[in-house]
């Protein structure tokens, strides 16, 4: 279940930003900068729906960056499941390719687009689902009534 974004998945097959437009949103370019991992993690936590937490998806993402160099390579299928649950097209290259030129920017350009489609990935997957169901009130059950 995502939750809702006020976009259909279905009706929106270009990204919301270009991979150069991080200045767009100052906040998400000054977090991605600063601290790629908090953002990063942010992110798996949304994408994944919740499998992956936020502190998880940023510790191994700063464990690859700092011992084995090449995190761009965990980070790019993100992007790349990112693309598929929003149907959005492998450009300007290839999800690695953008991920090992651009990485930075990269981060920006998905940050961003899920917070088009109506989730803040600060708040992480549950808090997403909650905001969405705060309106959807279920029937009252009497007591002795059948239940399923």
């Amino acid at each position: 279940m995502y939750p809702s974004t006020g976009v259909s998945a279905q009706s929106t097959t270009e990204w919301s930003t270009g991979l150069c437009d991080c200045t767009k949103d100052w906040s998400t370019c000054c977090l991605t900068c600063w601290c790629p991992c908090i953002s990063f993690g942010r992110m798996a936590e949304v994408i994944d729906k919740g499998t992956t937490s936020c502190v998880g998806g940023g510790t191994i993402y700063m464990i690859l960056c700092w011992f084995a160099g090449f995190q761009c390579l965990y980070s790019c299928m993100y992007r790349s499941k990112l693309r598929q649950q929003y149907m959005l097209p492998e450009e300007p290259c290839t999800d690695c390719l953008v991920h090992v030129c651009c990485e930075l920017c990269a981060f920006c350009q998905e940050y961003s687009e899920l917070k088009y489609r109506g989730i803040d990935p600060s708040l992480g997957w549950q808090q997403n689902v909650a905001k969405q169901n705060q309106g959807v009130v279920m029937p009252p059950v009497g007591p002795g009534e059948m239940k399923r």
